[in-house]
């Protein structure tokens, strides 16, 4: 049961899918029919669905067939119509048929004139078209035209952009005609003649600025002179300007005074090349060879000639050269947007600096005139502020600058040393005589020096002093205003103005004049005339030096009390030159002393003393009562010095003569006869040949002589024997080593001239004596070492 119940079911579910997918097949159009037919083929009824399909074709069929028997009248009677009208319609065709014929052969004139219509109207259009295509080729043709002719006359800048205009313009318009692309081809070659041409053009500018660097530069060194003059003026006459305003119209005036780089060089081929280059889309090349150029400008520049040292118009040359060079870079800096950038030139300045001041260090050092050194220095500063006008740092210019200072400094040291002993070789060393007023006061004006004792003496008078003391100390002043000039626009402070001043003053007082001092003093032939008058020069020289700081402190403006301030070591100089004179005196005098000494020519075998003294010695004695006359000008302690010095070495000079071992006999006569000279010598110096010495002072120098020879004419040996050692020994500077060579001389005499003294009770009797002095003289000094 449950069995055919289903199997009814779904026969009931399988016609109704049928009925459904027939009435999907009447509504649907043909074309999507196919997917309603394939889901009847997926099932398993097909069968069926035929059969039902078939029955409503004949259902339909039935339909058709009752609506065409219903309507067949109606059809009848439409077709019996239609055949009376196929007859009318014939009837109209022959009457329009006709009507053609007529209308054809009444148009046959009307053609022709339709035809030759059309044929003007179609030249008119030709010609309309023509002219409408030459109106746009006219343009093109005139604007080719006009590049070239601007190409002739080599105006590139205009032809670029007329060619600009014919290629983005013109040419677009008329672009298929074949002239056009001939143009159209033509167009690259122009764009590179013309780039060409602008390069050579920039080429003949390099070359031009290369020649002309020295002028723009010269030009340019100018303008800054003239500014510093300015600068200067208004400086020192505030009054006379009015404020800035007036000075910016002095510069103004300056100006237009000298012409500038742009006066002197046309930087138009640069421009119009750097400005076809970028429109060329080239723009980087062009700044790459204009630079590449520039440098290797810049390093011949760079390069100074061989002998640049010689003459300052070479170093001048080498100066305008190099100021011109930054002068046109800095131009095209401000006048071009990125040809040449700040850090190109930079680089350049950098490099320039580095060179330059190496060039200036190498050439430099070869000068050895310092007036060349000093117009060399105003030259880099008037170079280097010529650059910092224009934004160029040149601390490192000044920087050298200190350098060669010191290179000057070593060049005015040279000159003056020169001047110096010209002054010391003419000088007379005599003092300086005046017979009038006018000349005193031109030497106290050209020296400081006060004297109220001279000032009351009548004319004529003499200075103390010789003429190489003005000379001297006008010529270290001399040397003060040449240092001062080196330092002048160097930018340094009163201070560092005044060290330089002095550190250089410094080294020509204690090198420099000390040298020239000594090799005076210490010459051959200098007599003590001349070393008494340098003692007395130097000594003014000395007291003079305090003047010289009063000096330095007026032109710098800094006092001596400031910190770090050096000092001047002039006193020092005079004092090492006067002390040397000093010792040359004393030397000069022992060597005068010892040429009269070497006429000494005594008999020491006689057997009686002469009535007077040595002829030399009395000449020895007056050479120096002259030669101490003349030390009345020099201080106390000199002569003094001098003069004990000299009767010390007179002194131990006749000792040596009297012990030296050549004389191996002397008797009592030739002992007496020296008494009398070392008499004539003590003679000289009681009367005190030099004022200042006390009592006997000068005496003692003789003291070692005398109570040796009082001791060897007295024959007094009991007493020096007995108070030997003892302070109040009357022959207490006898030594008796001295004594003992000296009595052996005189025994040896004794036993020699008196062949028969062992026959004489007293020559026997002396001779004893003899021998025991001498042994006990022996047993002092025996003791003595002991």
């Amino acid at each position: 049961m449950e069995r055919g119940k289903m199997a009814e079911l779904e026969s009931l579910e399988t016609a109704a899918e049928h009925e459904r997918i027939l009435r999907e097949i009447e509504s649907t159009d043909t074309a999507c029919i196919g997917p309603t037919l394939r889901s009847v083929y997926d099932g398993e009824e097909h069968g069926r669905f035929m059969e039902k399909l078939e029955a409503r074709i004949r259902n339909h069929d039935r339909e058709i067939e009752k609506m065409c028997n219903f309507h067949y009248q109606g059809f009848v009677d439409s077709i019996t119509e239609l055949l009376k009208v196929r007859g009318e319609a014939q009837k109209l065709k022959n009457q329009v048929t006709d009507t053609n014929r007529k209308l054809q052969n009444e148009g046959k004139e009307l053609i022709i004139a339709m035809e030759e219509l059309k044929q003007c109207r179609l030249q008119q259009r030709n010609i309309s078209a023509t002219v409408d295509k030459l109106t746009l080729c006219l343009p093109v043709l005139e604007m080719y035209s006009k590049l070239r002719e601007q190409m002739k006359s080599k105006r590139h800048y205009p032809a670029l952009k007329t060619l600009e205009h014919l290629e983005h313009t013109y040419l677009p318009q008329v672009s298929h005609y074949r002239f056009c692309k001939v143009m159209v081809d033509n167009i690259p070659k122009l764009r590179e003649e013309i780039k060409e041409v602008s390069m050579s053009d920039l080429k003949d500018f390099l070359e031009s600025i290369r020649k002309h660097s020295d002028k723009i530069g010269e030009t340019a060194m100018k303008q800054a002179q003239q500014q510093r003059n300015l600068d200067n003026i208004v400086s020192q006459h505030p009054r006379i300007s009015a404020g800035k305003k007036s000075k910016k119209e002095a510069c103004a005036s300056s100006e237009l005074e000298v012409p500038g780089a742009q006066d002197l060089v046309d930087f138009s081929p640069v421009y119009r090349c750097l400005h076809i280059y970028s429109v060329l889309g080239a723009r980087e090349t062009f700044e790459s060879y204009y630079r590449k150029q520039r440098r290797k400008q810049a390093r011949l520049v760079l390069q100074p000639p061989s002998n640049m040292h010689e003459t300052l118009d070479g170093y001048r040359k080498y100066f305008n050269q190099i100021v011109g060079f930054f002068v046109v870079e800095d131009h095209i800096l401000h006048t071009t947007q990125g040809l040449v950038n700040r850090a190109y030139i930079d680089e350049l300045w950098e490099m320039a600096l580095s060179k330059t001041i190496a060039a200036l260090r190498t050439h430099s050092s070869y000068c050895s005139d310092p007036s060349l050194v000093l117009d060399l220095k105003n030259l880099i500063v008037l170079f280097a502020d010529t650059l910092q006008g224009y934004g160029f740092p040149v601390n490192q210019l000044f920087d050298m600058l200190l350098e060669i200072q010191d290179q000057y400094s070593e060049t005015l040291l040279k000159k003056w040393s020169g001047v110096f002993r010209n002054i010391l070789d003419s000088d007379n060393y005599s003092p300086i005589p005046v017979t009038n007023e006018e000349v005193y006061k031109k030497i106290v004006g050209q020296f400081p020096f006060q004297d109220a004792e001279l000032e009351k003496q009548p004319f004529p008078k003499k200075f103390p002093f010789s003429e190489f003391v003005p000379k001297v100390y006008n010529q270290i002043k001399e040397f003060i205003y040449a240092c001062l000039k080196f330092s002048e626009d160097l930018h340094l402070s009163s201070t560092e103005v005044d060290d330089m001043i002095r550190k250089s003053t410094n080294l020509l007082l204690t090198r420099t004049l000390s040298n020239c001092l000594q090799n005076v003093i210490k010459r051959r032939n200098i007599g003590l005339t001349e070393l008494v008058q340098i003692i007395i020069n130097t000594t003014h020289l000395e007291k003079s030096c305090k003047f010289l700081e009063e000096f330095i402190t007026n032109i710098t403006n800094v006092l001596p009390e400031t910190v770090h301030t050096t000092k001047l070591y002039g006193t020092t100089t005079f004092k090492d030159a006067r002390h040397a004179a000093e010792e040359e005196i004393y030397t000069n005098l022992n060597q005068k002393i010892d040429q009269f000494l070497q006429l000494a020519d005594y008999d020491w075998m006689a057997l009686e003393p002469g009535s007077k003294a040595s002829d030399y010695l009395v000449d020895l004695i007056g050479f120096l009562r002259s030669t101490f006359a003349v030390f009345t000008h020099l201080p106390g302690k000199v002569a003094q010095t001098a003069c004990m010095s000299a009767c010390k070495h007179l002194s131990t000079s006749l000792m040596q003569l009297l012990l030296e071992a050549e004389v191996r006999q002397l008797t009592l006569g030739a002992l007496q006869q020296f008494n009398l000279d070392v008499e004539e010598c003590e003679q000289f110096a009681r009367s005190g040949p030099v004022p200042g010495f006390q009592g006997d002072t000068l005496q003692l120098a003789f003291i070692d002589l005398r109570q040796l020879l009082d001791l060897f004419i007295q024959w007094d040996w009991s007493t020096y024997l007995a108070d030997y050692g003892q302070p109040t020994c009357k022959y207490l500077r006898v030594n008796p080593t001295t004594a003992l060579i000296l009595l052996e001389k005189m025994r040896d005499t004794s036993r020699k001239n008196n062949v028969f003294a062992q026959f004489r009770k007293n020559e026997r009797d002396k001779q004893k004596l003899i021998d025991t002095v001498a042994k006990q003289l022996r047993s002092l000094i025996n003791s003595h070492h002991s």
